[in-house]
């Protein structure tokens, strides 16, 4: 999952979104330096990715792009479904979307001191770009891809993906319910979990 699940995922807790948002910069135990709402932000984090990761229904989706994307698909596959989450966010949230972007933008701008440097190099272009209102969108979301493209110097031509979304759009976005109602269900056993521990 990108981002916007990422965040969608931690709930309320605003220090907790904080860490899930930021814990791909984090490695090892290098957690453990923080406090405990953002320690549990970083191990929700990880529990989503190998969840994710090993989740039937997900790989039944990344494996559409696997041929054309090899090693490059999972990225990709993490931001298609946050296209499907940010296009039918109305069924996850009463908020909408738009203020629910601006307001953990606004949230990472409050806790700045705290960021690592990787998140806080990406946060402008992040902020001005909107990612988390440009993933509804298909043509937001090439744009992301693109930008996601450039990071690895055109290696895989990632934008290209929305063919493939395009062509099995229907496939991709049944996976997706399929696949997020049991990592929503996951993640609440995991933060219930890691509140009792931390």
């Amino acid at each position: 999952m990108n981002y916007l699940a990422h965040i969608y995922l931690s709930g309320t807790n605003d220090l907790l979104k904080i860490g899930n948002f930021m814990a791909d910069s984090i490695k090892g135990h290098d957690y453990e330096k923080f406090d405990a709402a953002i320690k549990k932000g970083i191990l929700l984090h990880r529990h989503i990715d190998s969840f994710t990761d090993m989740h039937p229904v997900y790989r039944q989706s990344k494996h559409r792009l696997h041929e054309k994307y090899g090693h490059y698909s999972g990225v990709i596959m993490d931001i298609l479904y946050d296209h499907f989450l940010a296009k039918n966010w109305s069924k996850f949230s009463d908020e909408k979307l738009e203020d629910y972007a601006n307001n953990f933008y606004q949230l990472l701008q409050d806790n700045y001191e705290i960021l690592t440097e990787r998140i806080k190099g990406m946060m402008p272009y992040m902020i001005a770009r909107n990612w988390f209102v440009s993933y509804a969108t298909i043509a937001g979301l090439e744009m992301i891809l693109f930008q996601m493209d450039y990071k690895t110097k055109h290696r895989a031509n990632m934008q290209e993906a929305v063919v493939e979304l395009q062509e099995f759009y229907t496939e991709f976005e049944s996976e997706f319910f399929i696949f997020f109602q049991e990592l929503m269900v996951s993640c609440q056993q995991k933060i219930t979990e890691l509140n009792e521990i931390l």
